[in-house]
């Protein structure tokens, strides 16, 4: 047990289960609780009353381990003197969820900072996995501010198709071409795309699962090397026992995320993304994560820190290996190593055991150069980030480390004009117009083609689909042309490898410039300028406004759900971490706002 901080009566439990001055209201707070088997010795006697916040259920196949494995939280936090409570969050599922995910991101978040706020709980693992799971967690977490650490439920194991590794996630991307083309019908299509989730856990690739789990351990909030241990493995058990054990000592501490999430944190987990070829949807989740720990970040953060920092990590989509390949390597441990000896993190961070960031970082080199290399001989030189800015957005991110070879030959290789090209676009509004018309002759859409994707944001869709990722028509793809340059104002996939501009701020559905663009029109994109360029005068623009704004404006889907219409009516843009309005200025509200009695 760690030395002191505060003492037993310093506790938030306190206020709710010892209170001789409200012994009333004490008395209904402890008397329900005892009625499943808890004792009054437990609920006063100072011992914190830790939270677990548990993600997994049947709707939640990514985070279903932590079912079982919250019993190893349990007995950690037992055996280090704390009473544990599992309670849930609101289930999100990547795959399933309709219209997105997206949308249960802030409601978790709201949920949970509700939990954390007005319960009695000195301290919370968050147990977390698929995509959204962490941030959500993370925003509370911050928000909140009682000692919190994250325990992922770790990749899956990898995936096979005899001798050939099959990545979650990217292998629909390969296989849905594979379809179009005809090369393999509907039966093998699925059965090939099954290969991929051979066990427990999420992706195997680094998609936006591992990639968040990643980052809250480059952020500092779970312990060293916990993040990419696949979820069948035994040491999953090991370090969720750890994880309990370790968040009553960081009450005691009075170890807390604002102590965690500096500024030093997220410009780590900036610089670490870009070395794991991390997810297209990490900038959206780090700034939100940000934002409600008071900490001012935005996309052009994420060009200065990480666009050039090398890629580290040879794991799909932007490498050829899996989970289980880079966790024996090192895990993120190992990679942030390699940074730290280049001089390219903060290491004087604190760290959720306490440690700062270097003392954790000690000796822990890769142990398999093949698959996480060292920084003087990486896989790509620059692999962060780029903002990209013009007359059609604010802001937009394109991932440069998984530009293949192809494309960069047929788009950014023009002696004349390095780094840029032109093209004409074809203009889809939405999933299902893209579905519709994308193999439609008429649209004479050809290897140069730019395919643009809006009504995708979090207001038009609503959410932020991610659907910006589009594969090329039928006849393109049977001729060996697997992608062309997308653009929307949607997201896509963490387990892409396409190299779309995406998360384009501000959205369509709220009057941004892309509202204005019609197919035909033609687009110059320069990213030694990092700019995309509408090529038509202002004067046509300013018609096409007009013709809009007479028409009621771009138009969308009508609200679903009353979340849909609330979310809508709050939301800011992808660029602002796609957060809800106002909610940023709630923080620390555990100690500054305590909550009121209810009796």
């Amino acid at each position: 047990m760690t030395s002191h901080k505060i003492t037993s009566d310093q506790l938030r439990s306190r206020d709710w289960f010892d209170n001789p001055d409200h012994p009333g209201t004490t008395a209904l707070c402890i008397e329900r609780y005892m009625n499943q088997g808890i004792t009054l010795e437990e609920l006063t006697s100072g011992r914190p009353i830790i939270g677990i916040c548990q993600s997994g259920s049947d709707l939640t196949p990514c985070n279903r381990h932590h079912v079982e494995l919250v019993q190893r939280v349990k007995d950690g936090i037992r055996a280090a003197g704390g009473v544990p409570f599992e309670f849930p969050l609101h289930p999100i599922h990547e795959n399933v969820r309709r219209p997105t995910a997206a949308l249960d991101r802030n409601l978790a978040y709201l949920g949970l900072v509700e939990v954390l706020h007005g319960y009695p709980l000195d301290g919370v693992v968050l147990t977390t996995g698929c995509d959204k799971t962490t941030p959500a967690s993370l925003m509370a977490a911050a928000t909140v501010n009682v000692p919190a650490i994250v325990l992922s439920g770790g990749p899956m194991l990898n995936g096979w198709r005899g001798a050939e590794r099959v990545g979650s996630g990217t292998i629909v991307w390969e296989m849905r071409k594979r379809l179009a083309a005809g090369e393999i019908d509907y039966p093998e299509f699925l059965s090939r795309i099954a290969d991929s989730a051979p066990s427990v856990g999420h992706c195997n690739t680094m998609g936006t699962a591992s990639t968040m789990n990643s980052l809250a351990e480059a952020l500092g909030m779970s312990l060293p090397g916990s993040a990419m241990i696949p979820g069948p493995y035994k040491e999953r058990g090991a370090v969720a026992y750890a994880t309990g054990e370790r968040v009553v000592d960081m009450v005691w501490e009075d170890l807390r995320p604002s102590d965690i999430l500096t500024r030093e944190a997220f410009e780590n987990a900036v610089v670490t993304c870009s070395a794991l070829g991390g997810s297209s949807n990490a900038p959206v989740h780090i700034n939100a994560i940000a934002r409600h720990a008071g900490v001012a970040f935005d996309n052009d953060d994420w060009q200065r820190l990480g666009h050039e920092i090398p890629l580290l990590t040879n794991v799909m989509p932007a490498g050829a290996y899996l989970g289980e390949e880079f966790h024996r390597a090192g895990g993120v441990p190992a990679v942030m190593h390699e940074l730290l000896e280049a001089g390219r993190l903060h290491g004087d961070v604190v760290t959720a055991n306490g440690a700062t960031l270097a003392d954790n970082l000690s000796g822990r080199m890769t142990r398999d150069e093949a698959v996480i290399c060292r920084y003087a001989n990486p896989l790509v030189e620059h692999a962060g980030f780029l903002n990209l800015k013009g007359n059609l957005f604010d802001s937009a991110l394109m991932k440069t480390s998984v530009i293949a070879r192809d494309f960069r030959e047929r788009f950014l290789e023009d002696a004349e004009d390095p780094n840029a090209f032109e093209g004409r676009v074809v203009v889809f509004d939405g999933a299902e117009d893209y579905h519709a018309r994308i193999d439609d002759p008429e649209l004479a859409i050809d290897e140069r083609t730019i395919l643009v994707m809006r009504g995708a944001g979090p207001v038009g869709h609503p959410g932020g689909a991610e659907v910006v990722n589009m594969q090329p028509p039928a006849a393109l793809l049977r001729r060996g042309i697997e992608s062309l340059p997308c653009l929307g104002d949607g997201r896509q996939s963490g387990t892409s490898g396409s190299p779309s501009i995406l998360n384009a701020s501000p959205e369509a559905a709220t009057g941004g410039p892309l509202a204005l663009l019609q197919s035909g029109d033609r687009l110059r994109v320069d990213l030694g300028r990092c700019e995309v360029r509408l090529q038509v005068d202002d004067a046509e623009l300013a018609v096409r406004r007009e013709r809009l704004e007479a028409a009621g404006g771009y138009g969308y889907p009508a609200d679903q759900t009353p979340w849909q219409q609330i979310q809508r009516s709050l939301v800011e843009p992808l660029a602002d971490g796609m957060t809800l309005r106002d909610a940023t200025a709630y923080r620390d509200v555990a100690r500054r706002s305590p909550p009121r009695d209810n009796h």
